[in-house]
């Protein structure tokens, strides 16, 4: 393996430093097809860390009939201690916050939708019938001093309504934002927005109030758009970038949806441009070699693939 670099080539129009928040250990494994000991989690997690990833998504207290690769959350959590990142836990609901404070986790998320087709098939409620359910568990982790985080997936398409109109997505925004969500994650969950279409949605997102330092973005590589797509949120502004390590995940409630974008992929490019991310590329490309070993499978990250010579 090589620890190669690109050459940096500094871009005036971009943030000084980006955080990665790294989604692999949740949204990657919750979409293997067979369970990963939580001692292989435990370890993947310890090693992201190692690499110098500050946020890393850990688990999921939704219940185990529906997600069985995460049936481990209480305990892999405990497993975690010493971990020096944050440790964000998804909450599908009050149960799922009961759980997470229970275990001390102390950032949580909840994960909406724009669309009513992927919100009936994902959570079996239509839009404003769960925003009215996690506005109780937003309203009760506030209460308990913990960050939230708020996804919404299919802010650009969706395979059973198509193209999604911006003011669709500006609504579900708003009320994510209104009800107490520290921070929003834009998904685009089947990897169908393009560069402009990125830019619109931000724009009107701030022009509904919501700032663009309260934005994440999360894409998805079906088109091989996501690292456009990215460049483009960071010419806006934005400074928080979601990514999965080795390209792990897409959506189990989405058959379109392919990989998350690769956190190497992302950050050699933001290596490239100068941008501070405090993550070890080295580090974190041995990581994704040796958790794909694990799955017996090589990584689809083609950065993984360039620096371990593996085709």
């Amino acid at each position: 393996m090589t620890d190669g670099l690109p050459m940096a080539v500094p871009a005036r129009d971009l943030p000084a430093r980006v955080r990665i928040h790294e989604v692999g250990a949740r949204d990657g494994l919750q979409n293997e097809r067979t369970v990963v000991p939580t001692e292989i989690k435990a370890e993947f997690i310890h090693r992201l860390a190692g690499a110098g990833l500050t946020t890393i998504e850990a688990t999921s207290f939704v219940h185990p009939k529906w997600v069985p690769q995460l049936a481990d959350a209480e305990a892999l959590f405990p497993m975690l201690d010493g971990v020096e990142a944050d440790l964000p836990v998804l909450v599908p609901n009050a149960r799922g916050l009961d759980r997470a404070i229970a275990l001390g986790a102390r950032r949580v998320a909840v994960f909406g939708s724009a669309t009513e087709s992927f919100s009936k098939a994902n959570l079996n409620r239509t839009v404003d019938e769960s925003l009215a359910m996690f506005e109780p568990v937003v309203s009760r982790a506030r209460d308990n001093r913990m960050h939230v985080r708020g996804y919404l997936s299919m802010c650009f398409g969706d395979p059973w309504e198509g193209p999604v109109p911006v003011h669709q997505v500006v609504r579900v925004a708003r009320a994510l934002r209104d009800m107490g969500c520290d921070e929003l994650s834009l998904g685009d969950t089947i990897g169908v927005a393009t560069p402009g279409h990125v830019r619109t949605l931000l724009t009107e997102l701030n022009e509904a109030g919501v700032p663009t330092s309260a934005l994440g973005v999360h894409f998805h590589d079906t088109y091989g758009q996501a690292l456009a797509n990215t460049l483009a949120a960071l010419q806006h502004g934005v400074t928080t970038v979601d990514a999965s390590a080795g390209g792990l995940g897409g959506c189990p409630y989405a058959r379109s949806a392919t990989g998350n974008l690769a956190t190497e992929d992302l950050v050699w490019m933001l290596n490239g441009l100068g941008v501070e991310t405090g993550v070890d590329l080295g580090l974190l490309t041995a990581t994704s070699v040796w958790l794909a070993e694990r799955l017996g499978r090589p990584s689809p990250s083609r950065t993984v693939r360039a620096l371990s010579h593996k085709e």
